[in-house]
């Protein structure tokens, strides 16, 4: 996929999409992740966090996706597929992001910030585990992915 055609995108309304399935984890009782899959303009999947729900530590919602997007589209496919997330990935899901080959991840939240609400040590950047595979671009709608885990008890 080419740089242009990435810019032209919405950006905007696929990063929402996120922050609802985000929502939705909360109200169902998980935390607040959520993430889609974008080809060519358009979700093509999409996912929440099920971690406490599903008591499943491979639930998170960017695993999930990469799990699904290598059963269901091949690596060129892959290629062109962006991952929209509420907050970046963890190293795990950098890890199973970076064997499906993805083309971008964008993300709203970074680690470094999710460690104040976490409580964790912020943790090796998805970027790097990333790195030469998938390109990372972060952070955007900052303030409302933000807003979402003020929201959280967490």
């Amino acid at each position: 996929m080419s740089v242009s055609e990435f810019d032209e995108f919405d950006h905007e309304t696929h990063i929402q999409r996120a922050f609802e399935l985000a929502r939705t984890a909360v109200d169902r009782g998980d935390r607040p992740f959520g993430s889609v899959l974008v080809r060519d303009d358009e979700i093509v999947m999409e996912a929440s966090n099920r971690v406490l729900t599903e008591s499943d530590v491979r639930r998170h919602p960017e695993l999930q996706l990469a799990h699904r997007a290598m059963r269901e589209f091949g690596p060129d496919e892959r290629a062109e597929i962006v991952m929209y997330t509420s907050t970046e990935p963890c190293p795990m899901c950098a890890g199973g992001l970076r064997y499906a080959g993805l083309g971008r991840v964008v993300y709203s939240v970074s680690s470094d910030e999710m460690s104040r609400f976490s409580g964790h040590e912020a943790s090796v950047r998805s970027s790097e585990i990333l790195a030469g595979v998938t390109e990372v671009v972060g952070p955007i709608c900052q303030e409302v992915g933000l807003a979402i885990h003020e929201d959280f008890d967490w």
